[in-house]
């Protein structure tokens, strides 16, 4: 009895130095803990800042039609693989191409009119020598008719003189006077044709200035009635190629809304081309974590659909200029009622490496976790230039425009006759001079 109560007495002092251990050995843990928490955060955490609100995102080129028409064929499906230029869908031509008959028939008739302005010129230029000549004659016949008059008033003096004493009979002094009035009468009809032939000579160089006010500093093809027709037949000429809708990049199909025997109207959406070689990331960063993010720094990235095990590698290249609460459809009115404090988001943009979505695609709308490196903060946080090329680019358009100037070339060369296909400009200066010389020649 007495030796248990003294084993008990023995143990009781022991059991409060173990649990001070104990205490002090937790104590310690937790401090250790602490500090190497406080050291990760100061080595490694404050270089990171990370995210799981970010989305991939990319190109959603539409295929919508510029022209109106029934749809005849579907070439393409949604998920298909189509390449830049390849058709997708086609509508019915016929339209476009009897109104490509009309414009071409109307170039032709347009290019003959033309010539005919150009083959006036020389019609009308003769016209006016012809009524320059007309002048001349007309002077001459001033000339012949005042010679005329003053023989008959010679005749007349004389016959007066000598009718004194009886040396010319009444009747020969009367025929003598009617010989001078007649002589008189016509020298005015002279000076009424010689006004008459200037009158006509003026009108015909009017005619001939006019004429060539059409024709003048240009030739067949460049002529404005000429180019306004052609740009008529550029336009009927799109119209039919337009008919065939091609991808203006390469890609997959996504969206496909058109059926066929729709008819669709120009700007209609019908589907959309995504060229997964052209992603980039979304990442939707708190306020209070874009004071370190700059243009330039790396990042790494992972996406749910692989998981940990494929990591990509970006960069920042942008940061938005605005909340997504400040760009949203209906945005908050904090200003009215009760407020309440919520942490806004910006995107921030990050482009991905082409070579590491061809080995792993990714899809618009997906999920990803992002880490960007902020150890280096000499970066900029706004671009400072505009873009020096374009964003995006086609040329799958650019063969079109080639086809209708080639058109329009083919109706004009089978209409412009060999005589006037490179004529020359025609200048008014030859006409001027002409005019100039019948005037001095007229005084």
């Amino acid at each position: 009895m007495n030796t248990t109560t003294t084993t008990a007495a023995a143990s009781e002092p022991a059991a409060p130095g173990k649990r001070k251990k104990a205490l002090t050995a937790i104590a310690a843990v937790v401090v250790v803990a602490g500090l190497g928490l406080a050291a990760y955060e100061w080595l490694v955490a404050s270089h990171y800042e990370e995210t799981d609100n970010a989305y991939v995102q990319g190109n959603l080129v539409q295929i919508t039609p510029q022209i109106g028409g029934t749809v005849m064929a579907i070439l393409a499906d949604d998920t298909d693989r189509v390449q830049a230029g390849q058709p997708l869908v086609q509508l019915d031509p016929a339209d476009g191409r009897v109104a490509l008959e009309q414009a071409e028939a109307q170039l032709a008739q347009t290019v003959r009119q033309v010539r005919t302005l150009y083959a006036n010129n020389g019609a009308l230029a003769a016209q006016v020598s012809l009524r320059d000549a007309d002048v001349v004659r007309a002077r001459t016949e001033i000339g012949r008719a005042q010679s005329e008059m003053a023989r008959a008033n010679d005749d007349l003096n004389r016959r007066q003189s000598l009718s004194g004493n009886g040396a010319v009979s009444r009747e020969e002094l009367h025929h003598a006077q009617t010989t001078l009035a007649n002589t008189k009468s016509a020298l005015a009809a002279a000076e009424a044709g010689v006004q008459s032939a200037q009158a006509a000579a003026a009108a015909a160089r009017e005619q001939l200035a006019s004429n060539q006010s059409m024709t003048e500093g240009t030739s067949v093809d460049q002529h404005p009635s000429v180019l306004a027709a052609a740009a008529k037949v550029r336009e009927a000429w799109l119209a039919t190629q337009r008919a065939a809708l091609p991808a203006p990049v390469s890609g997959y199909v996504a969206r496909r809304s058109v059926q066929l025997g729709q008819r669709v109207a120009a700007g209609t959406p019908l589907m959309s081309v995504v060229p997964l070689d052209q992603l980039w990331v979304d990442a939707n960063f708190k306020e209070v974590q874009l004071r370190n993010i700059r243009i330039g720094q790396p990042v790494k990235l992972t996406a749910d659909v692989y998981g940990k095990k494929v990591e990509y590698k970006g960069e920042v290249s942008g940061l938005g200029v605005g909340t997504g609460a400040a760009f949203a459809l209906l945005p908050a009115q904090n200003a009215t009622g009760n407020w309440i404090k919520v942490v806004q988001r910006v995107p921030v943009r990050i482009t991905l490496d082409p070579q590491q979505l061809t080995a792993n695609p990714l899809r618009v709308g997906l999920s990803m976790d992002v880490t960007v490196d902020v150890t280096h903060k000499d970066g900029r946080t706004l671009a400072e230039a505009p873009r020096s090329a374009p964003l995006a680019a086609t040329a799958v358009y650019a063969a079109d425009a080639r086809g209708a100037d080639e058109q329009v070339r083919r109706v004009i060369a089978a209409n412009v006759g060999p005589a006037v296909r490179g004529q020359a400009p025609v200048a008014r200066a030859p006409v001027r001079a002409a005019a100039a010389q019948t005037a001095q020649a007229a005084h």
